[in-house]
Parts: C-alpha cells; structure tokens; sequence
C-alpha cells in the first residue's frame, strides 16, 4: 500500500513536471549574452580611449594600428588551446576562469600612465592587450558549447544570433558611457570601471552556470524537450561517453589527427574562411571606427561615442532578426542549408553599401549608410549557430576554437591594413573599400565553398 502511494505521488510530481516547462535556458541565454556585451565593450576601450591616449603617448596611425592588433594575435594563438581546455573541463571552470583574467588585465591597464616614459606606457598597453587576448580566447568557443548543450536545433539560431548581437549592444551602451567616462575623468577610468564590471561576472558565471541535466531549476519538461530537439544536455559528459564508440582520433580530442579532419572538411572550411571575411567589418568597427569620426568627419570623441552607437542599434536588430528570420524558415520546414544561407548572403550583400560612404559628404548620409551596412551585417552573422550545427559532438570545443582562430585573424590583419591605409593616403576612402570587399568575400565563400550545411561525422584514422 506505501509502495503504491509512493508510485502515484511520483507520477503526480512528474505529471507537474512535465506540464510546466521550465525556461531555464533563457536565463543562460541572458548570462552569455551579459558576458559577451562585457567581452566586446572590453576590446572596444582602447578604440574609445585610442584619440586621447595617442596625444598622450604621441602615437602614430601605423603604431597605434600595431597596438589595436596586440588583442587579435594573442586570441588567434590561443584558440586551439582554449578548445581543447574547453573539451577537456567544460565551460563552466573555464569561461570563469577566462573573465576573471581579461577582467584583470582591463583594469591594469588604467595604470600604464603610471609608468613614466611614453615608450615604457607603450609597450606596457602591448603587453596587456597582448595577454587579455588570450584571456578571452575561451569565450566565443564556450558560447557556442553553451547553446549546443542548452538549446534544440530550431532556438539555436536565434540563441547564436542574441549573443553574437552582444557585440552592437556594447557599443549601444558602454561606448557612450566610455566616451563620457574619457571625457569627464580621463581615459584611465574607463578601464577601471570596465575591470570591475568582469571581475563581478565571473561570480557570477560561477553561481548560475550548470549543465541542462545538473541544473536544479530545470523540469524534466524542459529537459526532455532540450534533449529531443538535438541539444547536448549532459556538456562535457557527452563528449565522454561518446569517445567510447567513436573513432580512435576522438579520443585524443585536440590532437593534430582531429585538427586536420576538421580543417579538410570543405564545408567547415568555407564556414571558417566566411568568418574571417565577416569579422573585417567587425574590427573596422571596435578599432578604427571611432576615430574615423574623430579624423575624417571631424567630430569630438563625446560626439563620436554617441554617433556609434547608432550603427550598433541598427547591427543588433539585425542581428536578433536574422537569427530569429533563420529559425523561422527552419519551422516552415526549409532545410537547415536553406535557413541558414538566406539571411547570410542577404545580409553579406547589404553590407557593401559601406563602400558608398566615400562618395558623400554630408554626416547623417555616411551614418544612415554605416547603420544599414552593420544591420546587415547583424543579419548575416550567423556563423556560431553553423558551428553549432555542423561541429562534430565528440568536438565543439575544439571546432569553435577553429572558427574563432580564423575569424580573428582578422583582428591582427584590419588594423594593420586600415593603419597603413590611413597613414600613406591620408584619407578611409581605401580603408572602406577594404572593408566592404571581405563582406562580398563572405558572400562568395557560402554559395561557393560551403555546400549543404549538416553536422560533420568524425572518421577513424
């Protein structure tokens, strides 16, 4: 009789599980979508700070271009590392891990004024921006392993495209507020106050961050749902088990074995290659941007930070709609392949009105002419929801590493390139065309390179 009530309160509870769904996978949503808005706000300070520092410092366009590119080649190198460690111990230790430490080399460098010489300050703001980089290696990785682990196959679109949209929303909030902090405190504060901020999140990452399956809030509901749409509940632990039946190279996930399946497969590699053309736009926008209103259109830097935060409006819708647009044709019953290139291409395409900003002179023309080109380019960033899509499961980590390592090569070549540009014609005019042919390549590269988007089964060696 004890055993029969036993059994029906059981089902009971399990009936109110699976009548209220819980939405759990929102909250982790909000959180990466929080961390990232920190993670871009943070690489975007120097571009902020960069026109009252090279007075400073007296810094010339190719010098300063070196410095934007410090960031970029220590995130490159440390991709593969950063996968593997993500594989290896999952995103909870690691992503807290990785705030904690680009938060600390944030607020350090409100210190490099304290130095002395120029060309001490100098090569100390190097330095920092060389090892936040690596710091910030895991982040986008552990993103794109979060949304796998916690979202089912038709959310994860518009999931990737929210925290991709992050990187507009820093510029919407925190580049006005730097602009203000540099203007009425001096460029020190602003990575006083940006370091503090991390340094918060990574508690709280710590706090909240579970796995689906580990998670006490989340129903069976939920859970059930999340597991039958296609997503990875148990993380790491998936990727575990899994290496027990799948090819010897799995097992040694990381390995140059895996790196080379990875890399000779044409349709990651067209994704891979499509990133680096993406991001282009993306560190025209957190390095030189800016100061292409300071210079060009000759604006103070209180007005700058305010006249970017309106591309950076028009670059996060885009990016919310493209990810919601995505997710919509798959419901329709489009293929996967279908969904996810139509707002790509689209949006790629519109982007080369960028171009169009050297052949007008009035203000509010070039800005209406940037805020269309980055809300088309929010729409067309879509790329960690393929990654999400095609990576092989024993491998998220790893093959978002890959990604991430080839979107951000980028950062070493944009700011270099727009440098040298600026400083032997004087003149963005060659710098927007730059920017503005990688948003056709990437066009090119998914109709061309990328075939059928589907996920990648690793073979044995």
């Amino acid at each position: 009789m004890d055993m029969s009530r036993t059994a029906r309160s059981a089902n009971a509870r399990d009936a109110a599980d699976s009548a209220a769904r819980t939405k759990v996978r929102y909250t982790i949503l909000l959180l990466i979508f929080l961390i990232t808005t920190l993670n871009y706000a943070d690489r975007a300070t120097l571009s902020v700070t960069g026109s009252a520092m090279r007075t400073a410092f007296s810094l010339d366009a190719i010098r300063m271009g070196y410095i934007f590119s410090a960031f970029s080649w220590a995130y490159v190198l440390s991709q593969l590392p950063a996968g593997w460690l993500l594989d290896r111990f999952g995103a909870r230790r690691v992503y807290a891990a990785s705030i904690f430490s680009w938060s600390l080399f944030t607020l350090l460098q409100s210190s490099i004024g304290l130095l002395g010489s120029a060309g001490a300050a100098v090569t100390a703001l190097f330095v920092l921006r060389f090892v936040m980089g690596a710091a910030e290696a895991p982040a986008f990785p552990a993103n794109a392993k979060v949304v796998a682990s916690w979202f089912p196959t038709n959310e994860r679109g518009t999931a990737s495209a929210i925290f991709n949209a992050a990187q507009y929303f820093a510029a919407v909030v925190f580049t006005p507020l730097m602009a203000w902090l540099t203007h009425a405190f001096g460029w020190h504060m602003v990575y006083v106050v940006m370091g503090a901020i991390g340094l918060v999140l990574a508690l709280t990452w710590l706090k909240v961050m579970k796995n689906p399956a580990d998670h006490p809030r989340v129903s069976r509901a939920e859970l059930d749902y999340i597991e039958q749409g296609g997503g990875l509940v148990n993380g790491a632990r998936t990727s575990r088990a899994s290496s027990q039946s799948a090819p010897a190279d799995v097992a040694q996930a990381g390995g140059w074995s895996l790196v080379r399946q990875l890399l000779g497969n044409r349709m990651l590699l067209g994704v891979y290659l499509a990133q680096y053309c993406i991001n282009v736009l993306t560190y025209f926008f957190l390095t030189w941007f800016p100061i292409y209103l300071v210079q060009a259109r000759g604006m103070t830097i209180l007005q700058a930070g305010l006249v970017a935060s309106l591309p950076a409006i028009c670059g996060f819708l885009g990016g919310v709609l493209g990810g919601v647009l995505s997710d919509g044709l798959i419901r329709r019953g489009c293929s996967l392949t279908v969904a996810r290139k139509v707002p790509i291409v689209g949006g790629m395409l519109l982007s080369t009105c960028i171009i169009g900003c050297n052949y007008v002179s009035t203000d509010w023309v070039v800005v209406a002419l940037m805020s269309l080109a980055f809300f088309g380019k929010g729409i067309g960033a879509l790329g960690w929801a393929v990654v999400a899509d095609t990576s092989p499961k024993e491998a998220l980590g790893l093959s978002g590493a890959i990604f991430n390592m080839f979107g951000n090569v980028a950062g070493i070549v944009t700011p270099i390139v727009i440098g040298y540009l600026v400083a032997r014609t004087g003149s963005f005019n060659g710098a927007l065309v730059f920017v503005g042919a990688n948003a056709l390549l990437t066009v090119i590269s998914y109709l061309v390179i990328v075939k059928d988007i589907k996920r990648v089964e690793l073979r044995a060696a």
